[in-house]
């Protein structure tokens, strides 16, 4: 997380402040935006497998845009107006993983009232996002097809959460092109952060996954586990099969020894 404000700087200055995050995700909140300020994205990794840039601008994003420079020149990732979209997530290629240059311009004010212009970003493999045009499309895990018997196994490892449950209920967002699955959750294997909570007067575990529109999701009975990863605090759909056709699939699995990890059955 970095915080910083244009207060600070020295009223003559004409240098643009530069600033090094070096996490893959993070969030970075600029008070009273003036000037410009040069943000180079420089993850500690050994590989370079992290080749897509995606960023969220807070609901009350205001006083500046956002360009990533390439060979030179500003191309506009974020525009001020686009901050009021609540669930608006811009995301592009990174030509050189070791090091992106995100450039965020002031927009001329009169007055000095307070703005902030704020994002959480985060640094994917191609694997994370879908589809080639990132910009028109939110931010997903899901392939909108069902996931093969190693994809399910591997799901189980690797997931940001792991959980049982029913479809308490579907919404869908047009404007959005996103779809959300209401689960009534029954167990957490694991979570990364607390999306599936208990409600205080029911004692009910619930909590919201979402998946692309195009993905035409529907409320069906019965229990499934529900996998997937979280971007920018919201979790996102991977493999939901049934859980009576995982338990099938885990155990013929471990049978032959070719489970890739343990997972509670009880």
């Amino acid at each position: 997380y970095c915080l910083g404000s244009g207060l600070s700087w020295e009223p003559h200055s004409r240098a643009v402040e530069q600033v090094h995050l070096r996490c893959t995700e993070g969030s970075l909140e600029w008070m009273y935006p003036a000037r410009a300020l040069r943000i180079v994205l420089e993850p500690n990794l050994s590989s370079a497998r992290h080749t897509t840039v995606c960023i969220k601008p807070a609901s009350d994003f205001q006083g500046a845009s956002i360009y990533v420079e390439r060979a030179g020149q500003l191309h506009l990732v974020v525009s001020e107006t686009e901050g009021a979209r609540p669930h608006h997530v811009s995301c592009f290629s990174a030509h050189t993983p070791q090091r992106v240059a995100l450039f965020l311009q002031a927009s001329p004010q009169r007055d000095i009232s307070r703005r902030t212009a704020s994002f959480q970003y985060e640094l994917l493999s191609n694997q994370s996002a879908a589809g080639p045009d990132f910009k028109k499309m939110a931010l997903v895990e899901a392939m909108c097809r069902p996931c093969d018997n190693v994809e399910l196994l591997m799901a189980i490892c690797s997931s940001d959460f792991v959980v049982k449950g029913s479809i308490r209920n579907v919404s869908h967002d047009s404007e959005n092109h996103v779809s959300q699955v209401d689960v009534s959750v029954q167990k957490v294997y694991r979570q990364k952060n607390r999306i599936f909570q208990q409600d205080e007067a029911s004692g009910e575990w619930r909590g919201p996954i979402r998946t692309l529109l195009q993905c035409k999701v529907k409320k069906g009975g019965g229990d499934f586990l529900f996998t997937g990863n979280e971007h920018f605090g919201e979790a996102w759909l991977g493999c939901a099969p049934r859980f009576k056709d995982f338990m099938f699939v885990y155990r013929a699995a471990r049978e032959r020894g070719a489970n890739p990890c343990e997972f509670q059955l009880n």
